[in-house]
């Protein structure tokens, strides 16, 4: 890992898309750590205290959604109750995206309807000024 980069943790289950979303993440400056389940994503928090940022789709690999890992995220012990998630998902039910800003995500975004580069750059905008706190969906 590069000290000057931000490092995020990018959950996909997809691996075209986890692929595509890695190397646009590194050309726009960071770091980029990849899980493609819940269960991987959980080792990755528990070996890494440098993750600044989780880009997270709900549906995963295994059997826990990425609802499962979020609960697991802000109940957990570890440093991950206070890492920004963005959600990035493909569908958006008003119950889903009701259950994760209430559980503390920053952001919820449906994968058809946002290009990468503006998820990115709503990340980038997150770390400068992470005490504005948003939490939202941009369905």
């Amino acid at each position: 890992m590069n000290e000057n980069k931000e490092t995020i943790l990018v959950v996909e289950d997809e691996r075209p898309l986890l692929e595509a979303i890695r190397l646009k993440l590194t050309s726009s400056g960071f770091d980029v750590v990849t899980a493609r389940s819940a269960e991987e994503a959980k080792n990755h928090i528990q070996d890494i205290n440098t993750i600044k940022v989780i880009w997270l789709d709900h549906y995963l690999l295994g059997k826990e959604t990425g609802l499962d890992f979020i609960h697991w995220c802000k109940n957990s012990g570890t440093y991950c109750k206070k890492i920004p998630v963005f959600v990035v998902s493909n569908t958006a039910t008003p119950e889903k995206v009701k259950t994760y800003i209430h559980l503390g995500v920053n952001k919820y975004y449906v994968k058809a309807e946002k290009r990468l580069d503006d998820i990115i750059k709503d990340i980038k905008e997150h770390l400068a000024n992470p005490e504005k706190e948003e939490k939202d969906c941009v369905c």
